[in-house]
This record gives structure tokens, C-alpha cells and sequence, in this order.
């Protein structure tokens, strides 16, 4: 079954009026990026099908409700009646349980997104949640942990000395997202037929947001890794997989029977390779999936590396995305004042 095949509205029950869930599927079959549909439906309260995976997996419990959840846990039809405060009081138990700021954030604009599309169609006569005030994002920083230069080498040296059955690997995974910035769904996804040459560079080719291609230098440390890697798997005939060879599509970092890994296995094999590493617990505890991209940013950084050439390697469309990652721009040492003190000094002695 195609993934548009899984996502077809279902007609209305009993011939009436749809229900909210079959709302929300039809409101998130508008949405060009599975990983958008995925994130709205379970902000929402709807399973879907997580992009890469072959299955819907068994839900787990979560820090705070989603929507349709919240409303049926106080008698409120999602169709009729919502008020703001019932959108506000949903928000507000999701900051009391834990959640972040950007997650808030993005939950409620979610559900503002869906009222929208309802009542664009007729289905509801206002959006609760237009006028609502999100929660703060404060654009110029980022809570992800990142790792030092000398914890990046000690989980890569973890992950190379391991004696686990999967070593060769976690090894070409933690390199893959480290040397990267690949996005551990990118990771998840990619397959054998993603590998390829772009003028001269060995490269693996990602989907972006909003669907553009984009193709990631693989260097030395990841080749080396990779190649070792695919070298010992069984389900591959031919490296590198080229058109018309078998296994071109399989999948690229796969599991022990060789499908898809979940991004929640590579969080979780992630902290265990910090954790071998000797890395300290609470960078451990806070990794996640965004922790392994954040890293490749701040080191790239802190080796010299420009905020432009980064931001094109990370696919962000807002360059205050990428500022984010700068651990130094805050530092009197990089002052403009300085520069200019000795350009104008220069003047002086001509």
C-alpha cells in the first residue's frame, strides 16, 4: 500500500457529517512533507504511518495530550463550541508537564493550521487558536546539548572500539550524522540508491523541506566507516550501488533484519554510545535527535568555518536558523570595534 493509499480520507460515518479525526486526515493529505503529516496528526491525536517505517507502530504515552484527546477528556466536541481558552488551558497543561517552548509553540500552531483549513471549508465558523499568543522562541539560541571537539572524538573512538553484533554499523551512523548534519529522519530514510557522485565528491542525497534534493559530502571519516560497513552486509551484491546493480535500494543504515531504523533507535543508540564514550550523564540524558546536527554546527563553527557555507550544508532557508549555532557571537574578542580600531590605526601610519 502506497503512503497516499494510507493517508485517503475515509467517508463519512453512516453517510453524516465527517468526524474530526477524518477531518484531520483530510486536512493533512494537503501537506507536501510526510514528516509535516506525521508531526500535525500526532499533535492532533492521529496515528500515522512515520515516514521510512512499513508500520504504525504501538503509541507511547506522552508528557501531555494531544488535542483530540484533551477535548474528549473534558466532554468538548473539537467541532463545536471551542473557545480560545479551551485552546489556552490545553497550552498551559502542556508547559506544566514539561514541554518546551518551541514544542508548545508548534502544537498550537498546528491545531491553528487545522481550524484554519476548517474554517476555509465550512466546517467550523471561527479558529480559536488565530489570536492565541504562542510561547516565546527565542530565535538567536538553541537548548540542544552539543558535544565539545574532544567528546565528538571520544564517541566516535566508542563506536569504532565497540564489540557490539551492529558495530561496524552504529560506527557508520555516528559518523554519517556527526560529519553530515544529516537529520536522523534523513538518516533513517536514506537508502543505497541515495549514494552517488557530484562533481568529483561522493555525496548522499536527502530530501529537504519542501521537498528539494540535496546532496551531502560524505568525507573521508564517513566513507571509511560506511564503506567497511556495507562492505559486511549480506543483503548487498555490489558497492557502490550504481543503476541497475542489486540492493541499490536497500536500506542505507539498516536494521539486523535489514529494514528501516527508527529515529527513536538512533536516540537511543546514540546515548549509548555517549555513555561508553565516558561522556558526562547529563549530556547523555539530554541527547536526542537533533543533538548529533547541532554538534556537526557548533564544531564546524568553532574550526573556523562560515555561518553562509553552513547554512547552505544545513538546508536552512533563514540565516537566523543557522546563528543559532554560534557559540562565539556573543564574545567581546570578535567585536567589530577592534577590526575597525586597527583598519583606521592603519590609515594613521600611511
Amino acid at each position: 500500500m502506497s503512503e497516499i493509499e494510507r493517508y485517503e480520507p475515509l467517508p463519512a460515518e453512516s453517510g453524516g457529517w465527517p468526524s474530526a479525526e477524518q477531518l484531520v486526515r483530510r486536512w493533512l493529505i494537503t501537506k507536501r512533507s510526510p514528516h509535516t503529516r506525521f508531526n500535525y496528526g500526532r499533535d492532533l491525536g492521529v496515528r500515522l504511518l512515520r515516514p521510512g517505517a512499513q508500520e504504525i507502530g504501538e503509541p507511547k504515552p506522552g508528557k501531555a495530550p494531544d488535542w483530540l484527546t484533551y477535548c474528549a477528556s473534558i466532554g468538548l466536541d473539537p467541532l463545536h463550541g471551542v473557545q480560545e481558552e479551551h485552546v489556552a488551558l490545553w497550552a498551559r497543561g502542556m508547559e506544566a508537564s514539561g514541554l518546551s517552548a518551541p514544542t508548545v509553540a508548534r502544537k498550537v500552531s498546528a491545531i491553528s493550521s487545522w481550524y484554519g483549513w476548517l474554517k476555509r471549508h465550512g466546517h467550523v465558523a471561527e479558529n480559536p487558536a488565530a489570536d492565541l499568543a504562542r510561547p516565546y522562541v527565542d530565535p538567536d539560541t538553541s537548548k540542544t546539548p552539543g558535544m565539545t571537539k574532544d567528546q565528538a572524538l571520544a564517541m566516535l573512538a566508542a563506536a569504532d572500539n565497540s564489540a557490539a553484533p551492529q558495530a561496524a554499523r552504529n560506527a557508520a551512523l555516528a559518523a554519517l550524522l556527526l560529519f553530515t548534519g544529516a537529520r536522523v529522519s534523513e538518516a533513517c530514510e536514506a537508502t543505497t540508491a541515495d549514494l552517488g557522485m557530484d562533481r568529483g565528491h561522493r555525496v548522499l542525497w536527502v530530501t529537504r523541506k519542501g521537498g528539494k534534493k540535496q546532496a551531502l559530502a560524505l568525507p573521508a571519516p564517513v566513507l571509511e566507516r560506511l564503506d567497511a560497513y556495507q562492505a559486511g552486509r549480506d543483503d548487498l551484491e555490489h558497492l557502490p550501488a550504481v543503476i541497475g546493480t542489486p540492493g541499490r535500494d536497500r536500506p542505507l543504515i539498516a536494521t539486523a533484519t535489514g529494514k528501516h531504523l527508527r529515529p527513536a533507535d538512533v536516540w537511543a543508540l546514540m546515548r549509548r554510545l555517549g555513555k561508553a564514550a565516558g561522556l558526562p550523564p547529563e549530556l547523555v540524558k539530554a541527547m536526542g535527535a537533533h543533538s548529533m546536527r547541532h554538534s556537526f554546527a557548533t564544531l564546524y563553527l568553532d574550526a573556523g568555518g562560515n555561518l553562509r557555507d553552513l547554512q547552505d550544508a544545513m538546508g536552512h532557508k533563514d540565516p537566523r536558523t543557522t546563528r543559532r549555532y554560534d557559540r562565539a557571537r556573543n564574545t567581546l574578542d570578535r567585536s567589530p570595534g577592534y577590526l575597525l580600531a586597527t583598519y583606521l590605526a592603519d590609515g594613521q601610519d600611511a
